[in-house]
């Protein structure tokens, strides 16, 4: 990819971030409710209430605020902008090289949402990763098991499976898995990570399970029949024919054709969960991004439902951005291909 399409990508994506941002910035603050109230009390007065709202950045207009945000959230200097000091209990934001990012104050966990992103990300990350692993693992041997036994009593079993995993809704497979091997058997935990690595792996299983059963669904399904397609070419038939079983050729000389589809939708997986797993985490009880966001959507935490909506769709963006890097390396007739306006 040249530098100048990959410079557009970044700027595209830097546009994207910054519209999703203002808008869920606009939707949090026209939403009936006003958490500066709650924060300050019922028995506050008139004063104590607007002078809270004026130090927690909720004083003026609506655009005004808004610039008041992202003139907060990236800057460079040493620490918190002079007006984020002066926050009765602004305490951190978070630095990279001499740039600094601030989301504000969390007014229901009162702490810095910079603090509660970097406790609560990991948890994120590692359920999502687990779950990729999933989705990869199931998907793939399943797939291929399928397509080099196409037509068979197992391929059929695997077809209803694959169909099964995608129609059911992500709840009720975290309701049953939770019920048979945590309740029934005792096999597993459910009640949020262990405390020794040994307890945390077991507790990431269930969570892992019920994100990735949908996702190895569909990449099932898509092995199977890019393979299948792979099955029709020169290379795999004459494999065969020198004796390779129908796996064997698929693994080695037909997978490679899938590689491209399955990074991609990898890739795009793994930026989705990072932000989307809002049902596992709190069935699970699991400390991450979107049990937060659940908990903040409650209380009308505007702060950290701004910060998570910009977690997610940084992920997202960041996710397309490693597809548009990782595709022409895996293949490289997609970079040689004419691009209209490139």
């Amino acid at each position: 990819m040249s530098l100048a399409r990959m410079a557009r990508r970044v700027g595209w994506a830097i546009v994207v971030v910054y519209g999703v941002t203002m808008v869920s910035f606009v939707l949090v603050h026209v939403l009936p409710g006003d958490p500066v109230r709650m924060l300050v009390g019922p028995q506050a007065s008139a004063a104590d209430v607007a002078r809270a709202r004026e130090l927690y950045g909720h004083g003026g207009p609506l655009r005004v605020q808004y610039l008041r945000f992202m003139r907060r959230l990236v800057h460079t200097g040493a620490g918190p902008t002079a007006e984020a000091r002066k926050e009765p209990e602004h305490r951190s934001c978070a630095a990279i090289g001499p740039v600094h990012i601030d989301l504000g104050h969390s007014f229901h966990y009162r702490r810095p949402v910079v603090d509660l992103v970097a406790t609560k990300l990991p948890n994120s990350l590692e359920l999502a990763l687990a779950a990729l692993f999933v989705q990869l693992t199931l998907g793939l041997g399943l797939g291929i098991s399928t397509a080099a036994r196409r037509g068979s009593r197992w391929d059929e079993l695997g077809t209803g499976l694959s169909l099964l995993g995608i129609s059911a809704p992500t709840f009720l497979t975290g309701l049953a898995l939770q019920y048979v091997l945590a309740h029934r058997l005792g096999v597993l935990p459910y009640d949020g990570p262990g405390k020794t690595p040994g307890e945390h792996l077991l507790s990431l299983v269930l969570p892992a399970l019920t994100l990735g059963i949908y996702g190895s669904a569909l990449y099932a399904r898509l092995v199977r029949a890019e393979l299948g397609t792979a099955l029709t070419e020169d290379h795999v038939r004459t494999a065969i024919a020198k004796g390779a079983s129908r796996a064997r050729a698929l693994v080695v000389h037909g997978l490679r054709t899938t590689l491209v589809p399955i990074t991609t939708l990898a890739a795009l997986d793994l930026g989705a969960l990072v932000g989307g797993a809002v049902v596992t985490e709190r069935l699970f009880r699991w400390p991450g991004m979107g049990q937060m966001a659940v908990e903040s959507l409650l209380n009308r935490d505007g702060p950290v439902i701004v910060a998570t909506v910009l977690v997610a769709s940084t992920a997202v963006v960041l996710s397309t951005l490693l597809v548009d890097l990782l595709a022409p390396l895996l293949d490289p007739r997609i970079d040689r291909a004419p691009k209209n306006g490139a």
